[in-house]
């Protein structure tokens, strides 16, 4: 749907999460798999983000949060 990026993109925002990089993957129906890759947040940064999502009705599934961690 329109502006369900931006939705999500808010909750980010709202809890102090800048986005480095976003990526949606092609989809055939009216879902669509999304990549957020953040500049570096704290764990309960990215919880409370995520926490938030729900609320926007437009997630299918529940979000996933891996750590990237420089080597």
């Amino acid at each position: 749907k329109p502006g369900a990026l931006a939705k999500i993109a808010t909750c980010l925002g709202e809890a102090g999460v800048s986005i480095d990089q976003m990526r949606q993957y092609g989809h055939a129906d009216d879902n669509a798999t999304v990549l957020i890759v953040t500049h570096k947040a704290t764990r309960a940064d990215i919880d409370h983000a995520t926490g938030r999502f729900a609320a926007t009705g437009v997630l299918v599934g529940t979000p996933v949060a891996l750590r990237i961690e420089e080597v």
